[in-house]
């Protein structure tokens, strides 16, 4: 007996025995994306808006393509037929393609409605500070929060925060000093509607050129002289013109009150000079009008206190 007769029997009485064969190995995910389509293409345009309808972020076509069992391709084609169809039936909402993957969105045109619907009067917008925080951490990412603060010149601690719990930024990471470092995430790029970083716009255009750079430092730099501005503007502010005339008054005030002293103290004795030179002259005149009995004037003594003595 050959050898080719001995494994037709070895075969035969495999087979006999009811033994079935091994089972062939299952298909990888590659294999599943690239096999052929099991779907027409109106059912697989189906499929794929259950799938996208659920979805509640951005979902690849390779994942919708694993979960159809049909080849990316196909995906593709038919995410594209979507598109145009809802396009010109003017539906309300579009599928968009954002973040590297597809999501349905409610049109631009219906933003005003939902807004007054959904929102019901709440502030959903980022703050002005909340907006600069996250264009630095967009353009210089990734990057600590201590260079952020050092970038806008103000704490943002709390802005970060903001921006964390609203999941536009996350941790991704660590430096060498430890300090902790940021990055926008997927969610960031489907609210701005990217497919990726490289398609935030350039900073260029909107930088100030050098020149008007270079004369905004100049002024900085300039430190103004403080005669050249009193003389520019004379009149003080209010505030700062009381503070001065309390200086001043503050300033002569012992030296009034002692002028004062010094003229009490010098008006006094000379009142009295004056009293008694005056009650002197008075009573000369009395002395000259008097007479004794004889006719005589009545001799006066002399007073301690008239003017010759005070002479």
């Amino acid at each position: 007996m050959t050898e080719q007769d001995q494994s037709q029997d070895a075969a035969l009485a495999f087979r006999d025995t009811g033994v079935a064969d091994p089972e062939p190995e299952v298909a990888t995910d590659d294999a599943l994306i690239e096999a052929p389509p099991s779907r027409s293409p109106e059912e697989l345009q189906s499929a794929l808006e259950a799938l996208l309808m659920i979805a509640d972020e951005p979902v690849s076509e390779t994942t919708l393509a694993a979960a159809l069992n049909t080849p990316t391709g196909a995906v593709a084609d038919a995410l594209a037929e979507l598109v145009k169809f809802y396009d010109e039936t003017g539906r309300g909402f579009e599928l968009r393609s954002v973040a590297g993957g597809w999501r349905y969105y409610t049109r631009d045109q219906h933003a005003e409605l939902l807004g007054s619907y959904v929102l019901q009067g709440q502030q959903a917008k980022l703050s002005q500070a909340a907006l600069e925080t996250l264009a630095v951490i967009a353009y210089m990412q990734p990057v600590s929060r201590s260079r952020v603060s050092a970038v806008r010149g103000v704490s943002v601690d709390g802005v970060m925060r903001t921006l964390l719990t609203r999941e536009l930024i996350a941790e991704i990471g660590s430096e060498d000093s430890g300090a902790t470092l940021f990055s926008t995430t997927d969610y960031f790029l489907e609210r701005m509607g990217l497919q990726s970083l490289d398609d935030l716009p350039e900073l260029a255009p909107y930088l100030p050129e050098a020149t008007d750079l270079e004369a905004e430092l100049g002024q900085l730099a300039v430190v103004p002289d403080p005669e050249q501005q009193a003389d520019a503007d004379p009149e003080l502010p209010p505030d700062v013109a009381a503070e001065t005339s309390t200086d001043a008054d503050s300033a002569s005030g012992p030296e009034s009150t002692d002028s004062l002293a010094g003229a009490e103290q010098v008006e006094g004795p000379f009142s009295a000079e004056v009293a008694d030179e005056q009650s002197a002259h008075s009573a000369d005149d009395d002395a000259v009008g008097r007479t004794d009995d004889d006719g005589a004037p009545e001799p006066v003594d002399e007073d301690p206190g008239s003017e010759q003595g005070l002479r």
